[in-house]
């Protein structure tokens, strides 16, 4: 028996489970695992599902499509076992891509790294050691457009379904985040937008803030204001020095991103709108 994972989104209606279990029932496929969502602010319904069943990928979305068309939906079939392919983008902070490397190494994580691409060589050593290629690609401003195309085309030639800027300090342009709508997560910490600029830990620590944490959301052209996907706080006190809210934040970004890495990998982010559903 084939596992997959089905996600929809629609507007509602009665009768939607009941007809999407008949469906599966008719092919002979089980449910596992299945979780809702009803709109009330929008009328839209989303769900997933995660069922088996005996019939081939091309056969499920050959019969998958006049049905949802009938509903009016947007849906996307997986097959469970396939990992995600994977681009990790980085510069000079390595703490994020550390974190993902061994998490994907110890199988705690449903992707395929196929690249590491940096704007720096400081962390050459480390995909070599996981033996994952890596491609150091500068950019500066007047080279801006050309790094993009390099990069966008190794993402292109891995057939990369997700790309993760793990902790890479150069914007994208408007049409990169165009070409990767959907499937790019960034991470960054949550002080934005109050400490924005170099060295916010320690504008922060300036201020005497209470709270850190981080934020991962899903890139879009508005900087730092795509869909989010997973945020966490700290809490820290006068005592905390600007280098122990660095290293708090740090922790609090690598956790923040790798769930969000994992949730997006089982198919369990639905966008809708500016905001997400997620079946955890």
């Amino acid at each position: 028996m084939n596992v997959y994972i089905l996600t929809l989104s629609c507007p509602d209606r009665l009768g939607i489970v009941h007809a999407l279990s008949g469906f599966l029932l008719e092919r002979g496929g089980n449910i596992e695992e299945a979780a809702q969502y009803n709109d009330q602010s929008t009328g839209l319904f989303f769900m997933r599902v995660q069922f088996s069943c005996d019939k081939s990928f091309a056969e499920l979305q050959a019969q998958l499509a006049p049905f949802a068309q009938g509903l009016q939906m947007q849906w996307s079939l997986h097959a469970k076992a396939e990992q995600m392919r994977t681009v990790i983008m980085v510069s000079k902070e390595g703490h994020c891509l550390n974190d993902l490397l061994f998490r994907w190494k110890i199988g705690l994580l449903p992707i395929d790294i196929r690249a590491i691409v940096s704007n720096h060589r400081e962390f050459y050593q480390l995909a070599a050691s996981y033996n994952v290629p890596f491609h150091h690609i500068e950019v500066t401003a007047a080279t801006k457009a050309q790094a993009e195309a390099r990069q966008y085309d190794i993402i292109q030639r891995e057939q990369a379904e997700l790309v993760v800027l793990a902790r890479y300090m150069q914007v994208l342009s408007d049409d990169m985040c165009r070409k990767l709508s959907g499937k790019a997560i960034n991470i960054h910490h949550s002080f934005l937008p109050s400490f924005k600029g170099a060295k916010p830990y320690y504008q922060a620590h300036d201020r005497g803030v209470k709270l850190i944490g981080a934020t991962a959301h899903y890139v879009t052209a508005d900087l730092d204001e795509g869909p989010i996907i997973e945020q966490d706080v700290a809490r820290v006190d006068h005592s905390k020095t600007v280098e122990d809210l660095t290293a708090i934040g740090r922790d609090t970004e690598s956790q923040v991103l790798a769930r969000a890495v994992k949730w997006h990998s089982e198919h369990r982010v639905l966008l809708n709108g500016h905001k997400t559903v997620i079946f955890k």
